[in-house]
């Protein structure tokens, strides 16, 4: 029987699995699946990650959707998952990882692993990009731009504010800066229920998802929200009147890491795709317009309107946004999600 090259090659591949995780067979190999987040996440590492994966011959497939619906897809099969990577914002990492769902990733292997920034340095999933939320809106309508998230209460707003659902980080980390602005803490965001309350005269919509809150702004439903600034960005590329600025108070910054599902057969390939994301070659793509992702491999120059609009570096940037305390949140983190969802409707 004659091996074409790809034969080869998936006969590699698998042999390098089984010598790494000596516990798996033959059997259980399929293609590496890697759950990303929806919207703008899918799109960058549908551009630009998976080409990059291909181009080293190995193939992927991305199942876009938000951390809690990945935990729970993988709890719900944990003896033989359907997802071989996770991607989770700060809170779902640590309860992923408190659940022990999560591999570690193989370090002393890793081509990129030693470059990374020590913040983005984590042997149960190194952080692949930084993710910042500030105020976006569109110029078209507003024309004097935003300066804090107190604006959103504005009158003048009355219909056309959108934000997110607390499932997402984007809509946790607005709320525990709201609660912080009013008294609060990460322990305590009953100030961010009493101001969100106020806001509903103002609220056109309250989105299940970050895509799903840019995608409002494509449709002229929304005129001002908190937002991801690289969301942002690809809503400009395609022409969206929209604009992104950070308030007074600090835009919020967390590190995004990608996790190694336990028990995948595919271990040794998530591994594969991991470092290739860790590149800086993947990094500075990622970075460049119209995706414009802060990196964390050290090797990699914030240049662009990275640097101009966020920080020149990552030194910078530890400077001039708020981190948040996710250990302390994800303590009363579903407790809040539940009253957010009685609670705030349109």
């Amino acid at each position: 029987m004659k091996l074409d090259r790809r034969s080869l090659l998936g006969s590699a591949l698998t042999l390098s699995a089984l010598q790494l995780f000596p516990g798996l067979s033959h059997a259980q190999a399929r293609k590496l699946v890697f759950a990303t987040f929806t919207g703008s996440w899918e799109e960058a590492h549908r551009d630009v990650l998976v080409p990059a994966f291909k181009k080293e011959g190995k193939e992927v497939l991305l199942d876009a959707m938000l951390s809690v619906d990945q935990i729970a897809k993988v709890s719900a099969s944990k003896a033989n998952p359907s997802i071989d990577l996770m991607l989770h914002d700060p809170g779902p990492a640590l309860t992923a990882i408190a659940q022990d769902l999560v591999e570690p990733f193989p370090v002393a292997q890793s081509k990129h692993y030693k470059d990374l920034i020590p913040e983005a340095q984590d042997p149960q999933g190194p952080a692949m990009f930084f993710q910042v939320v500030g105020i976006t809106y569109n110029p078209e309508k507003i024309k004097t731009p935003p300066t804090s998230w107190a604006d959103l209460w504005k009158p003048e707003y009355k219909g056309r504010v959108g934000i997110t659902n607390m499932n997402s980080t984007l809509g946790t980390g607005f709320m525990v800066e709201l609660a912080r602005m009013y008294g609060g803490s990460e322990a305590n965001i009953e100030p961010a229920f009493k101001k969100i309350s106020e806001l509903k005269p103002n609220l056109a919509a309250v989105a299940s998802n970050p895509g799903a809150l840019a995608a409002l702004f494509q449709q002229g439903q929304i005129d001002i929200s908190p937002g991801n600034f690289n969301a942002i960005q690809i809503l400009k590329a395609r022409g969206v009147p929209v604009e992104f600025v950070a308030p007074k108070e600090g835009a919020i910054a967390f590190k995004t890491s990608v996790h190694i599902v336990k028990n995948s057969p595919n271990q040794a390939l998530a591994a594969a795709l991991i470092d290739t994301a860790l590149s800086p070659e993947v990094q500075a793509r990622l970075m460049e317009s119209p995706y414009l992702i802060v990196p964390t491999n050290s090797r990699v120059k914030m240049g662009g309107e990275i640097a101009k609009v966020l920080a020149k570096d990552q030194a910078d940037m530890k400077k001039k946004f708020v981190f948040q305390d996710w250990k302390k949140i994800n303590e009363n983190r579903a407790a809040w999600i539940d009253r957010f969802n009685r609670e705030i409707k349109v």
